[in-house]
């Protein structure tokens, strides 16, 4: 019995998730049936099925390892691959963890009857070599793997995510175009255009971006996945709101909020974190927009819901939040207190950080950030955001 395991991290609340920003989320390519908590749906918020016999087709769950709602048991042998530093949407937070690839891809876990699931060695080796820095190493043996399995969508989208963090998204999206083509289920063609949407948003291109998490979005819709539905309706407004389309962002915030809370039998807490999100939200647009009593008026709902204990892995959002408004309000004394209280692993706000330390005059702690942020090896909105933007600051302020 084969299955893929991959875990996406990112940072914002929720997606944006995480927060969408400290989200994570698992993608178990599992074959089993669906759990049936989750309604037949490959979402599974860490779902496991039982066994498929050798004439069933994969099922996909895809499912934030963090944040409330877990479903099934997880196998004792089963190992995470460890994508990013986490972050985002229903997230959780475990400091110390890598993203080595991306949110979409990750390790073959080969499995014999009674054994513990082993990592490929190729994907073990490229993880290794994208920790130490080393790209075109990990890109030039994703690209040997191709070429004895050129129909690998794992292969495909681990070459494709590594061109992006390269800067070159042209490329990049071909084998992620490859990987949709030779996907043999609607849950990997999903996966693959999930790929393809965070290719876009490295570009700061939001339309393309809401293209393709629309695919993934109708896809979860199809099997009546709306968590995951909701996560997705997240990650495409994060990508907007990162490049500066405030009102594409709010709509597709309030699209996931809506759409989450559509959860048959939803728990309390997972109400009060669409809650969260959706307050989350509409304070950064509000901020960005200059409506600074507005912003702190969904600042201070998120912190009443936050308060009442449903949701703790969320804490590390609410600093964010509070030096995120304190930033765009001109406030970067107050904005550097939250944001040296919120995730520091999460590459966005290692941008937001170095911001405003230069808008306070030190230029060179503005620079010890932006090479942090630089250095992040997911693909995901935070990265998508994070090392674009990093790199130009770096190429921008003398040294």
């Amino acid at each position: 019995m084969t299955s893929i395991l991959f875990r996406h991290t990112t940072y914002e609340m929720s997606k944006e998730t995480g927060g969408r920003n400290l989200s994570q989320r698992a993608f178990r390519y599992v074959p089993s049936t669906p759990p049936d908590r989750h309604m037949a749906r490959s979402d599974g918020q860490r779902g496991s099925g039982s066994p498929r016999t050798s004439r069933q087709r994969p099922q996909v769950i895809l499912s934030p390892l963090s944040g409330p709602a877990t479903t099934g048991s997880e196998t004792s042998g089963q190992r995470l691959c460890e994508i990013i530093p986490l972050m985002k949407g229903t997230l959780s937070i475990i400091p110390g963890a890598f993203l080595v690839l991306s949110a979409f891809l990750a390790p073959l876990l080969a499995q014999r009857p009674g054994s513990q699931p082993q990592q490929p060695e190729f994907i073990r080796q490229g993880q290794q070599m994208m920790r130490d820095g080393k790209l075109d190493d990990a890109l030039a043996l994703y690209l040997k793997t191709l070429q004895t399995s050129p129909t690998s969508v794992p292969a495909n989208i681990a070459a494709g995510s590594v061109l992006d963090l390269k800067g070159q998204g042209e490329e990049a999206r071909k084998y992620f175009a490859k990987a949709m083509e030779v996907a043999d289920s609607p849950e990997h063609r999903a996966m693959a255009q999930r790929a393809m949407a965070i290719s876009y948003a490295f570009e700061a291109n939001c339309n393309k971006t809401v293209e393709y998490e629309w695919k993934v979005f109708d896809f979860y819709g199809s099997v009546k996945n709306f968590f995951q539905q909701g996560e997705i309706a997240d990650e495409a407004a994060r990508v907007c709101i990162d490049s500066g389309d405030l009102d594409t962002a709010y709509h597709w915030y309030q699209v996931g909020h809506d759409t989450g809370l559509k959860e048959p039998d939803i728990k309390p807490a997972r109400v009060e974190l669409w809650n969260f999100r959706w307050e989350h939200a509409q304070a950064r647009i509000a901020a960005r927009r200059g409506n600074q009593a507005e912003a702190q008026k969904h600042v201070a709902t998120a912190k009443t819901i936050l308060d009442k204990g449903t949701n703790p892995e969320q804490a590390l959002f609410l600093p964010y939040l509070q030096g995120y408004v304190a930033f765009y309000s001109g406030d970067y004394r107050t904005a550097l207190e939250a944001l040296l209280k919120a995730n520091q692993n999460d590459p966005f706000i290692q941008c937001m950080i170095g911001q405003t330390y230069e808008k306070l005059g030190d230029k060179d702690k503005a620079l010890e950030y932006y090479r942090k942020a630089s250095a992040a090896i997911s693909h995901n909105p935070t990265a998508a955001y994070a090392v674009p933007f990093a790199k130009k600051k770096l190429t921008s302020l003398p040294s």
